[in-house]
């Protein structure tokens, strides 16, 4: 049983952040950042919560797939930044939507694979599901998990949601892989609540790059063999593949090792910045909207995130 995605929808915060104004909060220029990541702006929040933010995607998404509140059975939300620990951002978002409750919901957390992990989640509830929709939303809010006095992390991730319709299909292959390898050196992690015992504040995004572009240029060139090799496919017979939008220099090195055409790995990290579990699917929106996703379209998707996790999978417009 395949799955079909039917409509997209996203949110995004307020105004872009320029590097400029990265600039005036730490010692970092739109050179140094543009060069090393390909990030130009990035959204961050100010009053918005994680919820605000899922809200408007899904609500987008339904819409542009003509979907009532009541024929959706499964809504999951991918984010490693909630605003509570508990209820969930799911939960919450169920009531604002007014889907039926009997709606199978909760949050997942596989970090910048989460939303690849909900697809693959959704597939399977559909199967018992008494309605024929799922809703998968990526949403975060990393602005309030950076040390915004340390350049090497603040200057590369955003806040935003995206959100997806989908149904299941017998017409629509979908094809998925995803793992974890564990990450024993702490190269990127963001701790747990504060803790008021040791007086310690408030975690942040802890991350050594080297490591994780080591781990991510080996990863996706695995997964996107891995899907290939399931659909019994060539790389020439996708038309676009989407990464992780975590930084451009990951993407062409990944192009150049499978000797790929460069304009089949769609970016728009210049846009958005690292939105975690939100990148893909903020990828899939703009990709619509560009009229770039048209029936019978073939797309590879491929997140990778701490963990180390990774999860990819192949599925047709």
């Amino acid at each position: 049983m395949g799955l079909r995605l039917l409509a997209v929808g996203a949110a995004v915060p307020g105004q872009p952040v320029s590097n400029d104004a990265m600039a005036a909060l730490v010692d970092t220029s739109d050179k140094w950042i543009t060069t090393r990541t390909g990030i130009r702006t990035r959204y961050f929040c100010r009053d918005e919560k994680n919820a605000d933010l899922a809200y408007r995607a899904a609500l987008d998404a339904l819409i542009h797939a003509g979907v009532a509140a009541e024929q959706v059975g499964v809504l999951l939300v991918s984010t490693f930044t909630p605003d509570h620990m508990s209820p969930t951002v799911a939960c919450e978002l169920r009531a604002r939507l007014g889907l039926p409750e009997d709606t199978v919901v909760f949050d997942l957390n596989a970090a910048c694979a989460g939303f690849l992990y909900g697809l693959q989640t959704a597939r399977q509830l559909l199967l018992a599901s008494s309605r024929p929709y799922a809703l998968i939303v990526g949403s975060e809010t990393l602005s309030r998990v950076l040390d915004f006095g340390d350049r090497s992390t603040c200057v590369l991730f955003g806040d935003g949601a995206a959100a997806v319709v989908a149904e299941l299909a017998t017409d629509s292959p979908f094809y998925w892989l995803g793992g974890s390898r564990g990450d024993a050196g702490g190269f990127l992690y963001c701790g747990g609540l504060w803790d008021k015992a040791k007086d310690e504040a408030p975690s942040v995004v802890h991350m050594q790059g080297q490591e994780v572009f080591r781990f991510a240029v080996e990863i996706i060139p695995y997964c996107i063999e891995g899907l290939l090799q399931k659909a019994g496919l060539q790389l020439a017979d996708i038309d676009y593949v989407v990464c992780h939008q975590a930084n451009v220099r990951i993407i062409q090195h990944v192009v150049k090792s499978l000797h790929a055409r460069p304009e089949q790995f769609f970016v728009n990290v210049q846009r958005y910045g690292n939105t975690s579990s939100a990148s893909i699917p903020l990828a899939l929106n703009d990709m619509w909207r560009q009229h770039k996703l048209k029936p019978g379209s073939r797309v590879i998707c491929v997140g990778f995130g701490a963990g180390f996790t990774w999860a990819a999978c192949l599925f047709t417009w």
